[in-house]
């Protein structure tokens, strides 16, 4: 027993010895994956990239200046200025149903990957014992008359064994293997930083969006109950015969407009809170019963617009962008999986071996060992094979395309952003303008009112058309603050 255990752990340290200089000295068949090249462009605009936007007065009309940087750092959402923004976005990252399955994906193909690796890196060592009862006729073994025509009692036969077996990766099939695997790790981490950064712009941009409909809200409540002035202003005069019905009529409709104007707003307003809750991992009706809404962090005055915008080179953002990341890693798994094909079509090497005991009584067992060694060369498969090669390989050109694709999304977020907060300057700029000519205009009403050389009338109009104006500026005063989140979503910023 001792010695035929000593011959096999000698064999068996033998056939370990070969699979691990096979597999280090093997040749892994296939492409080794190199990432393509970075894009050669030096801008992300055909027109000359601008070094800063327009500048307007009051809240959220300050200059904003493109800062080229290697890498952008985390928690970007910071350069807003609202702590109540922060605890949003941090809650969010904590509680996200979203996350929560990424992360899961990620341990699933960490699993995975450690499992090949078990299953191909090392021998596989089973043991078994048996016990079975049997009974033999010595008829059929042709030997009735040695036995006096009689049958053997039954007995129980017992054996107790352990193999091992392992298959030389003398082709790379199984590096490649997980290769593939590894790169299946890399892309599902990649999809997890890709969550993270949308669910933080998702955040930031519905609180932008909730602080601009709560603002659009009071300015139009202020719009009507001025409209509802110059209406019973107008509907004395009609009594008194000053004005014509016709002119009733006119200003009853802009008063029911306004009016009307208000519920679409709610409605979006109820919609936002019902989105932050989910991105927050909560019920829609827990977003007030939680204590996250402070409406002194929802104001749109209180959120800062980034003066200093970071502003990475094209070449890149392909190594900044986690989608471009994860789309880099699915081609990496297609180059390893036409690897694996090329090894399939190559003989294949299995060492093997075993050890026990077998007897029909415990205590009188005898000992068995074998070693051997099995080579299987694919000979005929019907086209199989080779149909499984030129389809990996088509599958690594398709993966190849879409990274391309990614990348050319990528860039066409960001010129898209820059060239978007460019405009909103501009726009906002204009609207600034109007509003401080609308609140000189009324101004220089109420002067004219109370020296008694205007209406009533007309100075509610001066005030109504300030209003608006305020109105239109707060719009774009949030779409400055949303474009803004928007570019560092679309530069990969680390959350």
């Amino acid at each position: 027993m001792r010695s035929a255990r000593l011959e096999f752990s000698r064999g068996a340290r033998a056939a370990i010895a070969l699979g691990a200089s096979s597999a280090l000295c093997g040749c892994a068949l296939g492409p080794d994956f190199r990432p393509p090249e970075p894009p050669a462009v030096a801008t992300y605009t055909a027109a000359p990239q601008p070094a800063e936007t327009g500048a307007a007065s009051g809240p959220g009309g300050n200059a904003q200046h493109f800062v080229e940087a290697d890498a952008i750092g985390g928690a970007w959402w910071r350069m807003f200025g609202s702590p109540a923004l922060d605890k949003l976005v941090q809650q969010a990252l904590d509680d996200s149903p979203t996350l929560a399955q990424a992360r899961m994906k990620l341990v699933q193909a960490q699993q995975d990957y450690l499992a090949q690796a078990g299953a191909t890196e090392w021998p596989q060592v089973d043991a078994s014992l048996n016990a079975t009862r049997e009974k033999s006729d010595p008829a059929a073994f042709g030997i009735g008359s040695l036995a006096g025509g009689r049958s053997f009692p039954p007995f129980t036969l017992y054996s107790a064994k352990v193999s091992v077996s392992y298959t030389l990766d003398l082709f790379g099939a199984n590096r490649r293997a997980l290769e593939a695997l590894a790169a299946q790790v890399d892309y599902q981490q990649f999809e997890l930083d890709a969550a993270r950064l949308s669910l933080a712009g998702n955040v930031v941009t519905a609180t932008v969006r909730r602080a601009s409909l709560a603002k659009q809200i009071a300015l139009t409540q202020e719009l009507l109950t001025e409209q509802s002035r110059q209406l019973d202003i107008t509907d004395e005069r009609y009594r008194a015969g000053g004005v014509s019905r016709m002119d009733l009529l006119s200003q009853r409709s802009q008063v029911e407009q306004t009016r009307a104007s208000l519920a679409p707003l709610r409605t979006q307003l109820a919609q936002a809170d019902h989105q932050l809750a989910v991105y927050l991992g909560r019920a829609p009706g827990q977003l007030a019963s939680g204590g996250e809404r402070d409406t002194g962090a929802l104001d749109l005055d209180a959120l800062v617009l980034p003066a200093e915008v970071p502003l990475t080179l094209p070449s890149s953002l392909a190594r900044q962008r986690p989608d471009i990341r994860a789309s880099e890693a699915l081609l990496h798994q297609a180059s390893a999986n036409v690897g694996v094909a090329v090894a399939d079509l190559y003989p294949q090497l299995t060492l093997a071996g075993s050890t026990g005991a077998e007897g029909i009584h415990v205590t009188d067992l005898l000992n068995v060992w074998s070693v051997g060694a099995g080579l299987t060369q694919p000979l005929f498969h019907g086209g199989q094979l080779q149909a499984r090669k030129r389809s990996a390989e088509a599958a690594y050109e398709a993966a190849l395309a879409a990274y391309r694709q990614t990348v050319l999304q990528g860039l066409q977020q960001v010129a898209d952003a820059l060239r978007a907060l460019q405009q909103d300057a501009i726009e906002l700029e204009s609207r600034d303008e109007a509003q401080r000519d609308a609140r000189a205009s009324a101004e220089i009403a109420s002067l004219r009112y109370a020296a008694g050389g205007l209406s009533q009338l007309a100075l509610l109009d001066t005030q109504r058309q300030q209003l608006q104006t305020t109105l239109d500026r707060a719009k774009v005063q949030a779409q400055r603050l949303a474009d803004t989140a928007a570019l560092y979503q679309a530069l990969g910023a680390r959350p």
